[in-house]
């Protein structure tokens, strides 16, 4: 058994550099890594922040063939042992409570690490993973902020581990099809691609501060953050529009379908960005856009469009989230979920291609039901050496990076010139100035 553990980590993780991993993990070595992945491909996985997502992705993680849950990692406790209590009645295993993910990291018999804590957490997560010797499976966005994205893209070239981030439409069949179609020309050469995003949230008031509640660990909860007093109205979901935690809604929702719109338009980079917003339907806490309308041109002579309504749910062509690439001889819809329709420049439907699989892209926590597993599948099974991944970390990087550069743009109020080489922003102090974050000294992700 521990020869065919060896031959397999062998196989599939030539190259990993687990002797820099320090900090927390000192007691390592590239040796001690010759035993991590399991034997007879089966996986044994670690979940970090299991409250909302992260808990239908450890249900879906449980469905998957050859793959066991063995650690559940959540600053709450109760979010934890609802969690396992769910996965045991899929398994009949309860995985072990390890509330500090980085002592989860230690053990060398998990092979890789779901990460679906808060977005300030998750390049900072992923980069320890990697020095641990794990693989990654990343939720959107991959980073809080462009130079995160980098970090994690130097991660993978340096430990040779596969992190893949979980924009799970990448890995939908008929959208696979669709944009197949879409390159071979169904609808000409796309020029413009407009997506969107509608959602009826309310207020979150304004936040008392308040003692830390019993069940939470803020101090880990807070992780790379700078430090800020606790407030009743922040855990578990409003972080996400604040700028210290948060990337708003357009990251929170935005990325899926940017990403689907730089895969249809096949761009990489951009050369000019732009955004129009603000908080504009309540006075509270709420710090990022709840009305936006992010604008990006690229050198192919085509661009894209990202509109974001947090607050009114009025559908735009029939959806409340979608897709369209207009093309020379029609256009492309891509709703929710695994489907698309193709229309001619009179309207007149040329195709229709639907899913029969359950769908509510409104659901905070598990929105793509069983369509999930098809992802995590692909993750697994590259691990395995049997595919290749579907969303790897540079092309997670670069579909987050457009839509952190509309909020760039959204804070700084201009219009960013930008290298579409690397997309870095040109000739702007101001903006650059949000290409990091400041971090909780000590804290500061490292490669």
């Amino acid at each position: 058994m521990q020869k065919s553990r060896r031959k397999f980590i062998r196989q599939t993780m030539t190259g990993m550099a687990a002797a820099s991993i320090g900090g927390i993990l000192p007691a390592f070595s590239a040796k001690s890594y010759a035993n991590i992945i399991g034997a007879n491909n089966r996986l044994l996985v670690g979940v970090m922040g299991v409250n909302s997502r992260g808990g239908a992705l450890s249900r879906s993680f449980s469905k998957a063939k050859d793959c066991e849950i063995i650690h559940i990692s959540d600053v709450d406790s109760r979010a934890a042992e609802k969690c396992i209590a769910s996965i045991a009645q899929i398994t009949n295993k309860r995985p072990k409570a390890t509330p500090d993910f980085r002592k989860a990291l230690e053990d060398k018999q998990m092979d890789a690490i779901v990460v679906a804590a808060p977005d300030h957490w998750h390049a900072p997560a992923a980069i320890l993973a990697s020095k641990a010797g794990k693989h990654v499976y990343l939720e959107k966005p991959c980073s809080h902020n462009p130079n995160e994205g980098e970090l994690l893209m130097a991660a993978v070239q340096k430990y040779k581990n596969v992190i893949q981030m979980g924009n799970q439409r990448r890995s939908f069949p008929n959208i696979i099809a669709g944009m197949k179609e879409l390159h071979e020309g169904i609808i000409g050469k796309p020029h413009y691609a407009r997506t969107w995003y509608a959602n009826n949230r309310p207020s979150i008031g304004v936040g008392k501060q308040t003692e830390v509640p019993s069940w939470l660990d803020y101090e880990l909860w807070q992780g790379p953050a700078p430090r800020k007093a606790f407030k009743d109205n922040l855990i578990h979901y409003n972080w996400h529009w604040f700028w210290h935690w948060g990337t708003g809604e357009a990251l929170n929702n935005g990325t899926h379908f940017v990403d689907l719109a730089r895969w249809g338009l096949q761009v990489d980079y951009p050369t000019l960005v732009t955004s129009a917003g603000g908080r504009f339907r309540y006075k509270d806490d709420w710090e990022t856009p709840d009305t936006q309308m992010i604008s990006l041109e690229f050198d192919n002579s085509s661009m894209m469009t990202w509109e974001g309504r947090s607050c009114n749910s009025a559908a735009s062509d029939g959806a409340g989230v979608g897709l369209i690439f207009y093309g020379e001889k029609g256009f492309m819809k891509i709703e929710g979920g695994n489907a698309y329709s193709i229309y001619d420049m009179d309207n007149k439907p040329i195709k229709e291609v639907k899913s029969t699989a359950k769908l509510d892209t409104r659901d905070l926590t598990d929105p793509f039901k069983d369509l999930d597993v098809v992802h995590i599948n692909n993750f697994l099974d590259t691990i395995r050496g049997k595919d290749k991944l579907n969303s790897d970390i540079v092309s997670g990087h670069q579909s987050t990076l457009l839509v952190q550069l509309g909020n760039i743009a959204q804070r700084t109020g201009e219009t960013l010139k930008i290298d579409p080489k690397n997309g870095h922003i040109l000739n702007s102090a101001k903006a650059n100035a949000l290409w990091s974050r400041q971090y909780q000294p000590g804290w500061e992700p490292k490669i």
